[in-house]
């Protein structure tokens, strides 16, 4: 049986920020998601989330992950103080206890699982995680034999300066024996530099100890600052980026694009500089993307050609293209081989295959028939002061240019409507619909007196 913990209790001082540590976005996900998503291929019996500072918004932000146990840890004494708040709720527990840092969010799942099998193999009552870096200020220093077997650590500034010299540090993660720790724990005490409890003290209570060294000490990045913030964004979106690569999409610039963990990409894709994709995105085969857009929580169809565009919230399908410079809003669906041209906006509209809107156009609340061209300037005027309502354009209609169409109306198919026009009442199939003041033309007028 396996149970993990996550120490999320911090406030994160450095961070500067209204926003609890472990909620810090990276890459789409927070921070403490992608730590549990890290183990979801253990399939542990049990979750905890030791929570602390805003704890109720931490309990709140994972309220979509079910499973989840949340301990309060109030006040915040160290790492064997949080841990300690576990020995109630994990009462009778007999199998081994897995304890992640909230703010450790580089781990790869293979890691984790290696870690976990060498305890299990060694029967030790204690395996951590450790790494050699070129520098080790900060961490606590591991000592251990040529086997393995850890003999204690030493947190940074309780060392002498000859254990300083060690370079193998301890990376903040264990697997423990839960019966074998539940023991020493009630023994921790806070004879420290910073008076706390730490769990690391727990390591020397605890025979036999082994460690397993990290093979990319970059795995184990801490982060307590924006600075760190960014530098872990940097390491996820190269992953992101190499990963998609390999599945046969073209980034023409990788550097300048940036992803989400749920963005999700077809064959052949080619991807043009300075363009991004957030939330849940689906791209499908052959498109090509940029350069500059931002696409969010979209879906497209294959072979679709968007450029300096911004979409969020939108379906597009097959052979569309898009821009440049147009925003697709929330709700807009564009059927087959639509073409939305350069300064047009669409929201929450359907438009059916064919549709052609090339310039200058607003289309609100609307549905489009199949084929129906829209002349430049051409706007759906679709908000009373009250209320919004819809326009609905039959197919083969189309429209002249600096039209305004003021919703509820209803347009036939087939049907012409004057450039300059303004309608306001429902117009037949077949029919031609103008709606404009007569041209006046006074001749040798003088100018003004």
């Amino acid at each position: 049986m396996l149970a993990v913990a996550v120490l999320a209790a911090g406030k994160g001082t450095r961070m500067k920020s209204d926003l609890p540590k472990v909620l810090q976005p990276l890459a789409g996900s927070t921070l403490v998601e992608r730590v549990l998503q890290s183990c979801e291929q253990l399939s542990p019996e049990r979750r905890l989330l030791i929570v602390g500072h805003q704890a109720e918004r931490v309990e709140q932000s994972l309220a979509a992950h079910g499973g989840l146990e949340f301990v309060l840890q109030a006040p915040q004494n160290g790492t064997g103080h949080a841990v300690q708040q576990l020995l109630e709720p994990l009462a009778g527990f007999q199998g081994d206890l897995l304890v992640l840092n909230g703010d450790v969010p580089l781990l790869r799942e293979q890691t984790i699982h290696d870690l976990l099998e060498r305890h299990r193999r060694s029967g030790a009552a204690v395996t951590l995680l450790t790494a050699r870096l070129a520098d080790p200020t900060g961490y606590g220093r591991v000592f251990a034999d040529a086997e393995g077997r850890v003999s204690g650590i030493v947190e940074h500034r309780d060392c002498s300066e000859a254990q300083r010299r060690n370079d193998l540090i301890n990376a903040g993660i264990y697997c423990f024996s839960w019966p074998a720790l539940a023991r020493v724990l009630p023994e921790l005490r806070s004879d420290n530099d910073q008076g706390e409890l730490y769990l690391t003290d727990t390591v020397a209570m605890l025979q036999p100890a082994m460690h397993v060294e990290v093979a990319d000490a970059e795995e184990i990045s801490g982060i307590n600052d924006r600075i760190q913030l960014a530098e872990c964004e940097a390491v996820i979106q190269d992953r992101l980026r190499r990963h998609w690569m390999c599945e046969g999409v073209t980034f023409v610039d990788p550097a300048s694009c940036t992803l989400s963990d749920g963005t999700r990409f077809g064959r052949d894709v080619v991807v043009e500089p300075q363009c991004h994709f957030r939330g849940e995105t689906v791209i499908g085969d052959g498109c090509r993307i940029g350069p500059g857009c931002l696409i969010e929580n979209s879906t497209l169809a294959e072979n679709v050609e968007v450029l300096h565009s911004v979409l969020r919230d939108v379906t597009v399908e097959r052979g569309c293209t898009v821009g440049p410079f147009a925003q697709l809003r929330a709700g807009a669906h564009l059927g087959a081989e639509v073409r939305i041209g350069n300064f047009v906006e669409v929201k929450n509209s359907r438009l059916a295959a064919g549709v052609k809107a090339n310039h200058l156009t607003y289309l609100g609340d609307a549905d489009l028939g199949a084929g129906v061209n829209v002349g430049a300037g051409t706007i759906t005027a679709n908000y009373d002061g009250v209320r919004k309502h819809r326009t609905v354009i039959g197919a083969g209609s189309k429209t002249g240019a600096n039209c305004t169409l003021v919703a509820p109306i209803t347009v036939g198919e087939q049907v012409t409507i004057g450039a300059g026009s303004t309608l306001t009442r429902d117009v037949p199939s077949g029919s031609l619909a103008l709606g404009r003041a007569r041209q006046l033309v006074k001749e040798n007028w003088p100018g003004p007196r």
